[in-house]
């Protein structure tokens, strides 16, 4: 009895522990590919089902996996679902993220309905590809340094308000399979949902941090672990309960966590097991996909995708026209968010869903899936053709007067300190001008929404035209150091009253410029980039104090940004 039990374990385990070994490698090529890992999960899954493997992975494990895989998503992105942030960012989010989606979302509905797909498909389907993968537009903003320029924190506000959106949608799916028409079993569910979220906000205000400075005298590792995975799934439990989908719950019970000081230490035991399971939900998605309707339209899943990216780009630059944004801006924020969504392949892969379509026309979501995957795969490419098309765009004739004209700081360089800098002046509404001699980085940081001009600052005929006498600080980091330091005493001369501060890299730059009376300072160095923001931020205030101003701002400023 004991053999056969054993025996049952083990095939009951081995489709679970053989897709966890190949998950594996297909994450490796994928990242050596530099691929998101996501392509190479829907790759092996596609695979599999092609050699004709795909009963073997049909079992209650894999499938129950695939599940915690969306639950513990939704769980990690309720963990930066924070209500403070929201109501921080609140003009952004629900201004142009609910703008974005109405276009974009609505848009790709409109479609959908003027091909023939039922109404319920053509809203819920339509607005799910409206969505852009969370995953890979964070991974691109934070890889370029893009969190902090107007672009990186549009795209997030955005991303934030398609999260809250996903969720609806989620809610929306989950109602279809309770029978009857969608528009009662939505309003029933969507009550239900706001009833979950507000148990979530009162255990998040009054039980939360009691419970987790228990935990933290126990002092055990174990305890947050189990802890975080009982709050997503007891969570997820409570909402499939109450006849709402596991991974409302999962989301509810993150964002319970999200304002807690405990968020951190959760998110760090959490973030394992999300990628674990997750994993299985995407190759799980590739299993599902038919393999023969594919390949037979191998070439309109191609045509597809293409179509995909060019209408969701068109679609988000015009929704960034409608904000109010400039075309440069627009062109670069569209192309950004250009791709489909993990979250519009959970949705697809829901019976209710693809109950809809696929009587229908079957090929329609195993093509949809597979143009999805292609768009995440060339993400990279496109956002940089977008940003690379935005830089090339010049303003017009109404956009020639210096931006920045009256500001007191002028930054001669957009490298890493010199946008440190800019962004935390942005962020605390005070004015700067941006001097940048290089073609290719001048346009990308226009693209980027910087007020920076073209102009050789190194060159002294052009200070009239930059207005440098009127001046406060001058920060230079434009990383030619030789420049620098033929420079530094013609500034000396002609411009004393002006405070100048070099940043530079490395402590043999700054021992050739250490004479040149300047304040240098070594952003490589522990802390060196917010010493630089801090020394623009005090040699404002300090200016000001001498001229016998009584402006705080800058003081007030300056504590923001340390």
């Amino acid at each position: 009895m004991a053999g056969e039990s054993t025996n049952d374990i083990i095939t009951t385990i081995q489709p679970a522990v053989t897709l966890l070994g190949l998950g594996i490698g297909a994450a490796l090529v994928s990242r050596a590919c530099r691929l998101n890992p996501i392509v190479g999960y829907l790759v092996l899954g596609l695979g599999i089902a092609a050699l004709g493997y795909r009963e073997a992975f049909s079992g209650p494990v894999v499938a129950t996996l695939a599940e915690a895989g969306v639950m513990f998503l939704l769980f990690n992105l309720g963990l930066h679902f924070s209500l403070g942030k929201i109501r921080e960012e609140a003009g952004n989010i629900f201004g142009f993220g609910s703008l974005q989606m109405l276009i974009a979302g609505g848009g790709f509905a409109a479609l959908f309905f003027a091909i023939g797909l039922p109404p319920a498909f053509a809203i819920i389907g339509g607005f799910a590809m409206g969505l852009s993968s969370t995953a890979v537009v964070i991974g691109l903003v934070r890889e370029r340094n893009q969190e902090d320029c107007p672009v990186g924190r549009a795209s997030q506000s955005i991303l934030i308000f398609q999260d809250i959106a996903a969720i609806m949608l989620l809610v929306a799916a989950g109602a279809l399979g309770s029978g009857g028409a969608l528009g009662p079993a939505l309003g029933m569910a969507g009550l239900k949902a706001l009833a979950a979220f507000a148990v979530a906000v009162v255990f998040a205000r009054y039980f939360t941090a009691p419970l987790f400075r228990l935990i933290a005298r126990a002092g055990s590792s174990e305890v947050y672990t189990a802890t975080a995975l009982f709050i997503a799934l007891a969570a997820g439990w409570a909402t499939g309960v109450a006849g709402l989908s596991l991974t409302l719950g999962a989301f509810l019970g993150g964002m319970a966590v999200a304002d807690s000081r405990y968020r951190i230490m959760v998110q760090t035991e959490i973030d394992a097991f999300r990628g674990l399971f997750l994993s299985f939900f995407f190759i799980s998605v590739g299993l599902s996909i038919d393999t023969l309707i594919l390949a037979n339209n191998w070439m309109l899943a191609v045509a597809g995708a293409a179509a995909l990216i060019a209408l969701k780009c068109l679609l988000n630059v015009v929704a960034g026209l409608a904000n109010r944004w400039s075309a440069p801006g627009s062109i670069q924020l569209g192309f950004l968010l250009g791709q489909g969504s993990e979250f519009a392949l959970v949705i697809f892969a829901l019976p209710t869903v693809a109950a809809l379509v696929d009587p229908i026309e079957p090929r329609f979501l195993p093509i949809l899936v597979t143009a999805i995957a292609i768009s995440l795969a060339v993400t990279p490419l496109i956002s940089n053709i977008g940003r690379r098309l935005a830089g090339k765009l010049r303003r017009g004739p109404a956009d020639e007067k210096m931006a920045g004209d009256d500001a007191a700081v002028v930054i001669v360089g957009l490298g890493p300190s010199g946008r440190a800098v800019a962004d935390a002046l942005a962020l605390n509404d005070i004015g700067y001008l941006a001097v940048e001699s290089e073609t290719q980085r001048f346009e990308i940081a226009q693209a980027d929404g910087y007020h920076v001009h073209h102009a050789v600052a190194a060159d002294p005929r052009s200070w009239d035209a930059l207005g440098m006498v009127k001046r406060e600080v001058v920060l230079v980091s434009t990383g030619n150091v030789q420049l620098t330091r033929e420079l530094s005493p013609l500034v000396k001369e002609r411009l004393p009253d002006v405070q100048r501060i070099i940043s530079v890299r490395g402590s043999s730059e700054a021992q050739m410029l250490h004479d040149t009376g300047a304040r240098v300072i070594d952003v490589t160095a522990p802390g060196g980039l917010e010493e630089v923001v801090a020394a623009v931020f005090g040699a404002i205030g300090a200016e000001r104090t001498r001229k016998g101003g009584h402006d705080q701002a800058p003081a007030a400023a300056m504590q923001d940004a340390a």
